[in-house]
């Protein structure tokens, strides 16, 4: 029997215990044999010295994943394993022909204790590289954690999860983007984040490790040229990035299109938008009252997330709308503020609601004002119902609003009316639509509970409508 042998076993495991009486042979032949216990160092009796591994550090070392496992050394060096009972296996790796007359052939193990859900990363904070570079900051044993994140400015002025190398660590296995890799850089200060970065304020921010991949995507279409998050930080404004998922990743983690859906209690919706906040706060140092100059700012700077509707094969989803082929998972981050309710549950043609939801899109930033702002109409269900039985597709929607928004110049100049605000003189005369082409876009979501649809009015940046565009991005894993 050259080499020698070491098994690794719980008494938690039937195979295990049926393997036991073949643990106490190797026993008696080897000297050298050990048996690594997970759960009861008494275990298993046939062997007289039992090594207690409740605290799973051999079994972590040692990469176990099922036990029993039977593994052998030479000269201190793994050569051969086997993993559950398989007779022909033992008798291979031992060299003994008869080990185990018997038993059963073949039985399945069970699986390790350091397999289990979680305990990986536990066991490679405490007893490997845990592989984080951020800096360490210690707690004493006293502090609240909590209250020493708020103390250290760390929040958006809601409870932080404290950010652990456990949970940092569970984070990083949301995505397969090494934790070094720099996603960009974050403004005002244009501090580079890595995704090790994005995993902390994720945690902070209450994430689970499946939202990374859209968390990430988020931050690169807010780093995009075009959607200035520079300003849109620096602002005055209301307006903050507004994020819609769309594709089959807002289903696989549970994202809320429906009931509520843009409010709260849905923690997919609620912390990847917070997760962007809170990297541009702690990252980039967007703070407010620093270079956050907002006047009065609004609850989307907490976070402001949702998925769109899909259910109805014949409407064309926002994705596929701005590009992207059917079935790709995207996010299109918006300079939006909070929402302006829509309601209109006496007009049931179609041509009479796109005149209603019309007056409800120019009254946006101010009555008076044109070509200087962009919308996110939310159609909910009962208001879509009415232009789909119509056979209004999406297109035809848009190009109905587009030509209902457009005004007299004379009504809209400064001074109309007795009113200050307004257009240059020089509109009058003219037809003045309220936005530039591609200005309004249309997403579906909310639930079958009335006949209200939100706007989600944008950013006021000027009358250049391509100073700044919204952004949509392919979300990968």
């Amino acid at each position: 029997m050259p080499g020698t042998f070491a098994v690794f076993a719980k008494r938690d495991c039937p195979t295990c215990e049926l393997v036991a009486p073949v643990m106490g042979a190797l026993a008696a032949r080897d000297p050298a044999f050990k048996v690594y216990s997970q759960d009861d160092p008494a275990f298993p009796e046939q062997v007289a010295t039992v090594e207690d591994d409740r605290e799973l550090e051999a079994a972590f070392r040692h990469r176990i994943d099922i036990v029993p496992t039977l593994i052998r050394f030479e000269d201190g060096v793994e050569v051969a394993r086997t993993e559950g009972w398989d007779a022909a296996e033992w008798r291979r790796i031992t060299g003994i022909a008869d080990l185990g007359d018997g038993l059963p052939a073949l039985r399945p193990g069970c699986g390790s204790k350091s397999a289990l859900p979680g305990v990986a990363e536990y066991l490679q904070v405490r007893f490997g590289d845990s592989g984080i570079r951020a800096r360490r900051v210690e707690f004493g044993d006293y502090d609240d954690e909590v209250e020493v994140c708020f103390e250290r400015g760390w929040t958006d002025g809601l409870p932080v999860v404290p950010p652990t190398d456990v949970r940092v660590l569970r984070m990083l296995q949301g995505t397969t983007r090494k934790p070094d890799e720099v996603v960009g850089l974050i403004p005002p200060n244009l501090a580079p984040c890595t995704v090790e970065k994005v995993a902390i304020n994720a945690v902070m921010a209450g994430c689970k490790p499946e939202y990374m991949p859209v968390v990430l995507a988020s931050i690169e279409a807010a780093l995009e040229p075009e959607f200035t998050l520079h300003g849109l930080l620096a602002t005055t404004y209301f307006s903050s990035p507004i994020i819609i998922v769309n594709g089959p990743v807002a289903r696989r983690i549970g994202m809320n299109c429906g009931l509520n859906a843009l409010g709260q209690g849905n923690r997919a919706n609620a912390t990847i938008g917070r997760a962007l906040q809170l990297i541009v706060r702690n990252v980039g140092g967007g703070r407010p009252g620093e270079a956050d100059r907002a006047t009065l700012g609004g609850p989307g700077k907490y976070t402001f997330c949702f998925a769109e509707d899909e259910s109805d094969a014949g409407w064309q989803p926002l994705s596929v709308a701005r590009g992207f082929a059917p079935g790709v998972s995207t996010v299109t981050l918006f300079q939006g503020d909070g929402v302006q309710g829509f309601v209109d549950q006496r007009s049931r043609a179609p041509d009479e609601l796109a005149r209603s939801l019309a007056m409800g899109l120019n009254a946006i930033g101010h009555p008076k004002m044109a070509l200087s702002q962009r919308a996110v109409l939310v159609l909910s269900p009962e208001h879509y119902a009415i232009f789909a039985e119509a056979g209004w597709d999406r297109a035809r929607i848009e190009q109905e609003l587009q030509a209902a928004t457009e005004r007299e110049g004379d009504d809209l100049v400064a001074g109309a009316h007795g009113v200050g605000e307004g257009m240059p003189a020089g509109m009058a005369g003219q037809k003045v639509p309220k936005f530039n082409p591609g200005g309004l876009m249309i997403v579906r979501a909310g639930g079958p509970a009335g006949l209200f649809s939100a706007i989600l009015p944008g950013w006021i940046a000027g009358r250049n409508h391509l100073e700044l565009q919204p952004v949509t991005k392919e979300i990968k894993p």
